[in-house]
């Protein structure tokens, strides 16, 4: 396993993370992802992500029970806010009453006295922002988050956070969680540019389109037995990645990861590693087979010829 310097901060987390989403504390079963933890620690992953909203509440609870008797200081812990917690709508939003109350109540969940990266899940546009970088910069003063981040915001909003950041002298934001992947590469145009300026990493989410570039979704095929695309509760939101123009795409890249000898899902990794502005790739897996395979993308050097095919495939 190979490991980046996450933006300005002096964090040093693998290439390939371990993500909660849809997985654990609901998604898989406890057993299952008790397994895949203890694969990616013994892969080298030493970066944990979650939020708050992950089965509402249920993730940070799951990892925090599973993370007790580890070291603090052997990983990597981030975990967010924003998204309602209830239906009451007073457990939501970037606040400074939401901030403070819920690190405390993630916290609490993962058992920890501290996060290394606490982040927004998204831009709030009912709250100040002023309000929201103070709030933030209270929570890293109070030794409850080492740094903070954002995920999903737009080029505009990231400046004008940086702005205040440095007219105030508040904490500033070291890591952008945007999605990213060979199918959606939205992030090149502006994000990554403004991030690699202003001393900020990508650390993204759904490298492989949520499973669509494994390869093992065929096109003119129903979704394999067992597979996420089955899934009621881990199957959502995949619907643009079984397009069948997607699917061809995906399966003219599967040459290029056997003329390479490495899995799809390495290829996908790789593919996302290339730029130097991605800190971290977080992976989703549900069997600790996937996490091994995943981690094993680390190190992987794609040439610019392979590049090159890859990007005419691409389109």
């Amino acid at each position: 396993m190979r490991y980046r310097q996450l933006g300005s901060s002096d964090l040093s987390v693998s290439e390939i993370s371990l993500g909660s989403w849809l997985t654990y504390g609901g998604g898989v079963g406890d057993e299952q992802a008790r397994a895949c933890v203890d694969a990616a620690f013994e892969a080298g992953i030493n970066f944990i992500d979650t939020a708050n909203v992950y089965a509402l509440g249920a993730a940070e609870e799951f990892l925090g029970e599973l993370l007790q008797g580890r070291p603090r200081g052997s990983y990597v812990l981030a975990t967010k806010l924003y998204f309602p917690m209830d239906d009451s709508g007073e457990n939501e939003g970037l606040s400074r009453e939401q901030v403070h109350k819920q690190i405390d109540e993630s916290l609490r969940r993962l058992r920890t006295e501290y996060v290394d990266l606490y982040q927004c899940h998204r831009y709030d546009p009912r709250t100040p922002l002023e309000e929201t970088m103070e709030a933030l910069t209270e929570v890293v003063r109070a030794g409850k988050a080492r740094y903070i981040g954002f995920s999903e915001w737009t080029a505009a909003q990231i400046q004008a956070s940086l702005d205040l950041s440095h007219e105030r002298g508040w904490e500033q934001f070291v890591s952008s969680q945007p999605q990213y992947s060979m199918l959606w590469r939205e992030p090149e145009r502006e994000v990554i540019p403004l991030c690699r300026e202003n001393g900020i990493s990508q650390i993204v989410w759904s490298p492989l389109a949520q499973g669509a570039l494994t390869g093992k979704y065929k096109p003119g095929s129903p979704p394999p037995e067992g597979s996420r695309a089955t899934s009621r509760r881990m199957g959502r939101m995949m619907d643009r990645w079984l397009e069948e123009h997607v699917l061809e795409r995906v399966q003219r890249l599967v040459p290029v990861a056997a003329r390479l000898g490495v899995t799809m899902p390495q290829l996908a990794l790789a593919w996302v590693l290339r730029e130097e502005n991605v800190a971290s790739a977080i992976v989703g897996a549900s069997r600790p087979e996937q996490v091994r395979d995943n981690a094993s993308a680390s190190g992987i050097e794609l040439d610019a010829e392979t590049l090159s095919e890859v990007e005419a495939i691409l389109g």
